[in-house]
């Protein structure tokens, strides 16, 4: 196939639209099912960059789910804790420790609940039958892989009463060195970014405290493997091998790390046991639990747990999780790791990582502040290396 007709372009009003190869050749693609359409090949081609790149500087499988063309996490294929398991939704799956791709899904798709809703999904591997299962039961537009055993491929076509998009892409497709795209009629070419990223890059440790063990070593190669995929500015937390909040496309770093902060939190909190204890209505759905969930915890939009409320979503009404348990909770968390794809400018941005747990810091450097920054990091006793590399993606 050398080319592809899509059905509109970014809006309905973008028409005609296609993609295809600049030199003519074969795209490196087949659609086994469904129609995938403009946004979604955007996201599956960065997001299927993310977890080649991660699988082959971890060697372990790995998974994205991408909204938009930034993820909203990913993960290596590590095991579940059973609090990790039931906060993920995958408590249920008796078979989910023999294959380490679906819990890389489970903790990618468990991550940002809210955001991964209706999501694009990458495999680092063939597709196995676990895995298929926990995509088909979870609202997400499609998926790629490198391949697909039959009766996992089976299964994701009667996802969407049949038009469940599933893509299968050449795992030895090398893209050319130059690459162009066209804004306002104008063409843009640049080199690829093929910077690779790996333990080397962690070597200028620029504090007092040098320890960098090799579970943080693996999560922030997750964290910068991440950002570079991520629509810039970004920051991203990780910890036990998976992203655990990202924050994309603000103009403002801080803003970044507060907002990725902030779904880091949330995250370790779907594990308070107030949280894995809430007693929902028999019969409401996954996407209302996670909204109710975040609502229980950030207290958004509505009062969950407020009289003439709380009946719509638990069998009894339950107590609410108050300021002094989530900061007693989030005081106990420790080790995170924290990338960004470009230098932070001001030592706000440690001061605010220190209080999602944030132990371990990598960025560019090069700031006219790094040493505010460094002598925050130095008061928490945190361990920061200069990468040298920015990793802005637009």
């Amino acid at each position: 196939m050398k080319e592809f007709e899509l059905k509109y372009g970014c809006n309905p009003n973008q028409k005609p639209s296609k993609i295809y190869m600049h030199d003519g050749s074969e795209l490196p693609i087949e659609i086994l099912n469904g129609r995938p359409g403009y946004i979604n090949f955007l996201d599956a081609f960065n997001s299927w960059q993310l977890v080649k790149e991660l699988k082959e500087a971890l060697g372990m499988p790995a998974v994205t789910s991408f909204k938009h063309v930034s993820p909203t996490s990913a993960a290596v294929g590590l095991p579940l804790s059973d609090k990790l398991k039931k906060a993920c939704f995958v408590d249920d799956i008796a078979e989910l420790d023999a294959s380490p791709l679906a819990c890389a899904y489970a903790r990618a798709r468990g991550t940002d609940r809210m955001c991964s809703f209706g999501d694009w999904v990458a495999l680092s591997d063939v597709c196995d039958v676990t895995t298929a299962r926990l995509i088909a039961r979870e609202v997400s537009d499609g998926v790629i892989a490198p391949g697909y055993e039959p009766e996992a491929l089976e299964i994701l076509k009667k996802k969407r009463k049949g038009g469940y998009n599933v893509v299968k892409i050449d795992p030895d497709f090398v893209p050319a060195e130059q690459e162009r795209k066209q804004v306002y009629g104008i063409t843009f070419e640049q080199g690829r970014n093929n910077f690779k990223i790996n333990r080397e890059l962690l070597g200028n440790i620029v504090t007092e405290n040098k320890d960098l063990p090799e579970s943080a070593v693996r999560d922030l190669i997750i964290s910068l493997i991440t950002l570079k995929y991520t629509q810039s500015n970004s920051v991203c937390y990780a910890v036990d091998g998976q992203a655990i909040g990202v924050g994309a496309g603000q103009q403002s770093r801080i803003h970044c790390t507060r907002l990725a902060g902030g779904k880091a939190d949330t995250w370790f909190l779907r594990q308070h046991d107030k949280v894995l204890a809430l007693p929902f209505r028999e019969g409401l759905s996954r996407p209302d639990r996670d909204n109710v969930i975040d609502g229980y915890i950030n207290r958004n939009e509505e009062d969950v747990c407020a009289d003439g409320i709380w009946q719509q979503y638990f069998s009894e009404q339950p107590e609410p999780l108050t300021d002094e348990e989530i900061r007693a909770y989030l005081d106990t968390v420790d080790n995170v790791a924290l990338g960004s794809d470009a230098f932070f400018p001001f030592s706000d941005n440690i001061e605010r990582a220190y209080r999602s747990g944030v132990k371990y810091v990598a960025e560019p450097g090069g700031s006219i502040r790094d040493d505010a920054v460094i002598d925050c990091c130095n008061k928490y006793g945190m361990t920061c290396a200069f990468t040298g590399m920015r990793l802005f993606h637009h």
